[in-house]
């Protein structure tokens, strides 16, 4: 008898061990708060449902304010409240179609800095001296804004020494600093030993058309300088059609990437670049953009989904993937989905996901539940993905 009280109390300790893991799991894992949409199953995962903590009395949809529930494990365990608001299922067109980039900065980045010859084999560095920095952006001289690399090399290099008021932006604050120029006697001309930025250009995927707001959404992650890993400040871009040409297979270590051509034709006017993607407003909606569906984190699940991308010419096509993991509480970070490539058609022609695919959507169970933000640089059959959720509440919020 002894021995079998002991053996239950094993196991009772044991099982009370394993609920507490999954509720600490569920805890720190799974988010405080929800937006479910009409047809969303309560149930979040294998073993995490959520209920209403009240009487489940109707209410009209509609009019459905947020409410507080309670998430369990296994249906019985209480794990923490959240809070639940419910909407519209929103529908989008949803493209895959690569797309030329042209951005240009709200303001100049510094890309780099150089000492400065000064003569007599005497080298100063007027920029890092000032406290200038790789990664800042200058937004103003002298309390002239400045927009334009030529800008600012027009005004700090073609002078007499004179010294400068430069206003710059770094880590979301704005400082101002003093910058004397040197004049270089090999060059004939005053220098700041700065290299700087304005625009750049790049290739991706539209992963949407929001009709209703007259917005799209691509990317599903920022774009940064190739320099400083700076976010790339937007002060006005164009979305242009593409057209790609060539594909460099990822392998070996190497990234791969899509050739394209840009075409004479303006897709839209480019809004807002930020963690989520690369938006703006569309002029025209593509032809090969299909409705579907955004389905809400909770309705992710792992296993068979597919990717849209164009990897050839204009065509988008569909290419199978297998999801493997999921963070429900990752929001912006783009990592909200792991998954690999299993299509060998796409295998075959790219290796992979490769640059440019940034945006392909992701669909599952006929829903778009994400977008292609990352390849695994060591494992370019590997990628993460983005809540297709999330890019849609942003795109919601622009002007």
């Amino acid at each position: 008898m002894r021995k079998i009280i002991r053996l239950f109390s094993s196991v009772t300790a044991a099982l009370c061990a394993v609920i507490m893991l999954f509720v600490c799991i569920g805890s720190s894992s799974l988010p405080d708060s929800l937006v479910c949409y009409e047809n969303d199953s309560r149930r979040i995962s294998s073993f995490y449902s959520y209920e209403n903590r009240a009487s489940l009395a109707a209410v009209d949809y509609q009019s459905a304010s947020p409410k507080t529930e309670t998430l369990t494990v296994f249906g019985l365990f209480p794990v923490k409240d959240i809070t639940v608001s419910q909407e519209d299922s929103p529908e989008v067109l949803v493209s895959g179609e690569a797309f030329g980039i042209k951005l240009y900065t709200d303001g100049v980045i510094i890309v780099g800095t150089q000492s400065v010859d000064t003569g007599n084999g005497k080298k100063k560095n007027p920029a890092t001296e000032a406290g200038l920095q790789k990664g800042d952006i200058i937004v103003s001289i002298n309390n002239i804004n400045v927009y334009s690399s030529y800008e600012v090399t027009s005004m700090l290099n073609e002078n007499n020494g004179n010294s400068y008021s430069v206003r710059i932006k770094r880590g979301g604050r704005y400082k101002t600093f003093n910058l004397t120029p040197v004049y270089s006697p090999r060059e004939g001309c005053y220098k700041a030993g700065m290299w700087v930025r304005d625009s750049t250009a790049g290739i991706g995927t539209i992963t949407f058309y929001n009709e209703k707001y007259g917005t799209f959404a691509s990317l599903g992650h920022q774009i940064n300088d190739v320099d400083t890993n700076e976010l790339m400040p937007l002060l006005e871009g164009e979305a242009v059609s593409a057209r790609v040409t060539h594909v460099q297979r990822a392998g070996g270590g190497a990234t791969g990437s899509l050739w394209c051509e840009f075409e004479d034709y303006t897709l839209g006017r480019l809004l807002d670049n930020n963690e989520y993607g690369l938006y703006g407003s569309f002029s025209q909606i593509s032809d090969k953009a299909k409705a579907y569906k955004i389905a809400s984190k909770q309705e992710v699940k792992r296993g068979k989904a597919y990717i849209i991308s164009t990897v050839s010419g204009k065509q988008p096509e569909r290419f199978e993937i297998e999801i493997t993991k999921i963070a429900y509480n990752r929001d912006g970070e783009q990592k909200d989905l792991v998954f690999r490539v299993t299509d060998k058609r796409l295998l075959d022609l790219t290796g992979g996901i490769v640059q440019g695919m940034s945006g392909s959507p992701i669909i599952q169970n006929e829903k778009l539940v994400g977008a292609v933000t990352h390849v695994i640089v060591n494992n370019p059959e590997k990628g993460y993905g983005i809540f297709a959720q999330t890019m849609y509440e942003k795109s919601k919020t622009l002007k």
